[in-house]
């Protein structure tokens, strides 16, 4: 017999469905920094620096003229060679000696919640997104996948709510 209840039961479901297949359609693109702070191989650890204090990021991609990507940096690997310049009074660094080369990167068209999954995995809490030549267009740091999952908890829990009354 159908029943009131069941109908309500299958409604909120199907919403829930949809907004699950929405949510696995959601692609990097739309929640990406598009102006992320970017760092150049030549730039001293101190402008290095200073550009993590003034943007409150904590970590960029390493570019070249071009926007390539060749790189990566942490407001930790910064940290970490002034202090050690500093204390130990070494030269001052540049980025290259410290950048990382091997960079975990995502695409535009890349799901958010593949990323979401992997940086549960993965240490960078920060990605650059390049497109297919390897040029930086953004990046994405876990709390905009944070955002991207708020955004739609909101909505399931806006559908459950609607229904609940009943």
């Amino acid at each position: 017999m159908i029943t009131i209840e069941s109908i309500i039961l299958l409604t909120i479901q199907y919403k829930t469905n949809e907004l699950r297949v929405q949510m696995e359609s959601l692609k990097v693109q739309k929640y990406m920094n598009q102006y992320p702070v970017t760092f150049t191989e030549n730039m001293s650890i101190e402008e290095a620096s200073l550009r993590f204090i003034k943007t409150k990021q904590i970590g960029g991609p390493v570019i070249d003229a071009n926007y390539k990507l060749l790189g990566f940096i942490s407001e930790g690997d910064v940290l970490g060679k002034m202090i050690q310049t500093l204390y130990y009074d070494e030269n001052i660094a540049f980025v290259k000696d410290i950048m990382r080369k091997e960079v975990l990167s995502v695409k535009p068209y890349d799901s958010i919640i593949e990323l979401g999954q992997n940086m549960l995995k993965e240490k960078p809490k920060v990605y650059p997104v390049i497109d297919d030549d390897e040029n930086l267009l953004g990046t994405i740091s876990r709390n905009e996948v944070l955002q991207a999952c708020y955004k739609y908890s909101t909505k399931r829990m806006s559908i459950e709510k609607e229904h609940a009354s009943f």
